[in-house]
């Protein structure tokens, strides 16, 4: 059994460098000072993960006005995102975790239950970086619809 440990608020968010679509390497420490939105979602250009892109896509402008960025993260490989990127016209950066080790770090791989089928795989998580680098808030198995808005409605910021 794989149990990830989860983040709570205040903890210190795990450090990382992942590539993007493009193959350029991105670092949490390269949003230093910046609120940031790091949400785990399982793979590119399937049902559920397009909804929760295209949700995040269309509240970017929202969330950027209150001060937060937003980073998407998956184990697919810079090529599925890239492609992922332009069929859904995302702006933001989306990251390969091949290995898993960053979602591993922020306690979203482990056991999950589908459909009453137990597997081990990508939990659909949102952690919320501060200015300092502490959790903000961490939210597990969220789900992809509607989930932006109620996102928001945790921040504080106005539909």
């Amino acid at each position: 059994m794989i149990d990830a440990t989860r983040l709570s608020t205040g903890d210190a968010a795990p450090a990382f460098t992942l590539k993007d679509a493009e193959g350029k390497e991105i670092s949490l420490k390269d949003f230093s000072g910046s609120k940031v939105v790091v949400y785990f979602y399982p793979k590119a250009s399937t049902p559920g993960c397009t909804t929760q892109a295209c949700d995040f896509r269309d509240n970017l402008a929202s969330l950027e006005s209150h001060g937060y960025r937003v980073i998407g993260i998956s184990p697919d490989k810079p090529e599925a995102l890239q492609k992922f990127a332009g069929d859904q016209s995302l702006t933001f950066p989306l990251l390969s975790d091949p290995n898993h080790d960053v979602a591993e770090a922020y306690g979203a791989w482990g056991e999950k239950k589908n459909y009453g089928k137990v597997s081990v795989g990508l939990i659909r998580s949102t952690i919320v970086v501060d200015e300092s680098g502490r959790v903000e808030t961490a939210q597990y198995n969220v789900r992809a619809k509607g989930h932006v808005a109620k996102l928001r409605r945790d921040l504080g910021i106005d539909a």
